[in-house]
């Protein structure tokens, strides 16, 4: 509920203090007196667009401030606390508007975007007028609006999640099936490179000792001449062994006839024999060492270049190689794997699409029954608004293809206005008293389903009289039973259903300085007065004044 507004520096406002109670207030006065800059005034503290022109000139600024109370549940409150600013017993929304352009807004005192205070503003209060009726004109509305109309929410709620969780479905096949694709396009070469990694059987450190014996085996290629010599040496014709053991038998023949003067000839050809078989011991051993296979080097190398080319293929050590082949026969293994998890997430999708079309063709159903209530309704509403041969028609369309999170439905309000027409959109139908009259009907059928909690209805009244501005009068009441409604008016009839009567009036500032719009509440005896002026124009007669009282006695 409006409780209060306050505005300072506004063009033609001044220090203007507005105390506001629930049910139904009208505002009054003569043509210019300030109405609208009292509205322009309003939808700022709202999060309107800003205005340099509605700063008083002088000022370096004006301000609005418009003090709320909200039940406890409203989602306004949610809001607020969303955005970590203070859930108080009062919503103060307050805009300052500067005279370079510039604007501010606080909730609560604490500073916001222009976005976030239109945000809640909206939520709170909805300002009608004759050409302005963006809630029920603009066609992004009018789903939600039947929506609660039919008590859908938790359909809708329901249609939701199912969405959310269809497109998280969607969303993980799209993923998998490109995990897949890649997959495919790399397996040819994977299947490859495990094939040829996998004959070759690369083993950690095998490139060192490949190395290592194919040096070895090298030198042994180089020193097998040199072996050679030397064993013709020790070992061929001119070997020196047997002609010192020859030479050792003929002196120790000569040392047993007494010569022993040769002892230690012999006993050095002795050691020297021991020496030479020695040497012809080790001779053997290297032979031995040095025998090898001319095929195993070429073996050894062939292994090696092989394993080195491989790495260098694979961008890698040949210590590497192990890890390639690990990695290819992983990928191969994530190729199976990953078939098997996506035939597993096309299962959940199609299991999610199916959830989600039950939900979507239960809400379609719910949404084909408030329809048909709802332009019953509102055509209950039409003929005492001089809309009696006119037709409210809420248009739904049901695309099975179309998978949105708002379900199957296409919904918009279309009117008939006259027999024999074609129905069509609200805005391209009705005139501007047929659209401002048609709006009230929704709102009074609205009211308890949804509404905000103010509505303020601009001039709705303009160009009816007699009986439908009465009816108007009437279904404002109504409205105001359930929420708290403000309107602009030039009718009497409408006048004379509020509780609460403000006067809007021009006053003279400071010898001609300037003008400023003032409001004054009136009591009965100034009420009476200003609807007389309302019935008679310029000159408010008797007649007039007993109209008038009639008027306010009948309705009250």
């Amino acid at each position: 509920m409006l409780n209060a507004l306050s505005v300072r520096n506004i063009v033609l406002i001044d220090q203007l203090d507005l105390a506001l109670d629930g049910g139904m207030t009208v505002l009054t006065g003569e043509t210019g007196a300030g109405k609208s800059i009292l509205l322009d005034a309003l939808t700022l503290a709202l999060g309107g667009r800003g205005d340099a022109s509605l700063v008083r000139s002088g000022q370096e600024s004006g301000q609005v401030v418009a003090v709320l109370q909200l039940a406890p549940e409203h989602p306004a409150r949610a809001a607020l606390r969303d955005n970590a600013i203070p859930d108080d017993e009062d919503i103060i929304l307050r805009r300052v508007q500067f005279a370079d352009g510039r604007t501010r807004a606080f909730i609560n005192d604490q500073p916001v975007s222009a976005a976030l205070l239109a945000r809640v503003g909206s939520q709170i209060v909805e300002i009608h007028g004759q050409h302005d009726d963006r809630a029920l004109v603009d066609g992004a509305t009018h789903r939600a609006a039947l929506d609660t109309f039919g008590e859908l929410e938790s359909a809708v709620s329901k249609v939701r999640d199912a969405w959310e969780s269809l497109s998280e479905a969607q969303q993980a096949v799209t993923a998998q099936k490109a995990l897949v694709a890649d997959a495919l396009a790399a397996e040819d070469y994977a299947r490859h490179t495990v094939e040829e990694l996998g004959k070759l059987k690369p083993q950690s450190g095998e490139e060192d000792a490949l190395a290592a014996r194919r040096t070895h085996l090298q030198q042994v290629e180089r020193s097998a001449s040199d072996v050679g010599e030397i064993d013709e040496m020790l070992n061929g014709p001119s070997a020196p062994a047997p002609a010192l053991a020859s030479l050792m038998r003929r002196l120790m023949r000569k040392i047993d006839g007494g010569a022993s003067l040769f002892q230690p000839i012999v006993e050095s050809i002795d050691a020297a024999l021991v020496s030479l078989d020695h040497t012809s011991d080790a001779l053997e051993a290297l032979k031995r060492e040095m025998a090898y296979d001319p095929a195993e080097l070429e073996d050894v190398e062939e292994r090696l270049f092989a394993l080195r080319a491989a790495a260098r293929k694979h961008q890698t050590s040949c210590d590497g190689l192990s890890d390639v082949l690990d990695k290819y026969t992983a990928d191969l293994e994530t190729l199976q794997s990953g078939e098997t998890r996506l035939t597993a997430l096309e299962a959940a999708q199609a299991k999610a699409l199916e959830s989600y079309r039950k939900l979507a063709e239960t809400l379609s159903a719910g949404r084909a029954r408030a329809a048909k209530a709802l332009g019953k309704a509102v055509g209950a509403e039409l003929p005492d608004l001089k809309l009696g041969s006119a037709k409210f028609i809420v248009d739904h369309q049901i695309d099975s293809a179309r998978l949105a999170a708002s379900g199957f439905d296409q919904i918009a309000f279309h009117v008939q206005t006259n027999p024999g027409t074609a129905p069509g959109p609200l805005l391209k139908v009705a005139s501007g008293g047929e659209l401002s009259r048609f709006l009230l009907a929704l709102k009074v059928v609205l009211a308890d389903r949804g509404s905000a909690p103010v509505l303020i209805f601009d001039e709705i009244d303009t160009g009816v009289g007699g009986a439908v501005a009465d009816a108007i009068g009437r279904r404002l009441a109504r409205l105001a039973g359930k929420v708290q409604v403000l309107a602009v008016t030039h009718a009497p009839q409408v006048a004379a259903r509020a509780q609460r009567h403000l006067l809007i009036e021009k006053q003279m500032v400071k010898e001609g300085a300037f003008m400023r719009t003032h409001v004054k509440p009136l009591d009965s005896a100034a009420r009476q007065e200003e609807v007389a002026r309302m019935l008679a124009g310029a000159q408010v007669t008797d007649e007039a004044r007993a109209a008038a009282s009639k008027l306010l006695s009948e309705v009250g």
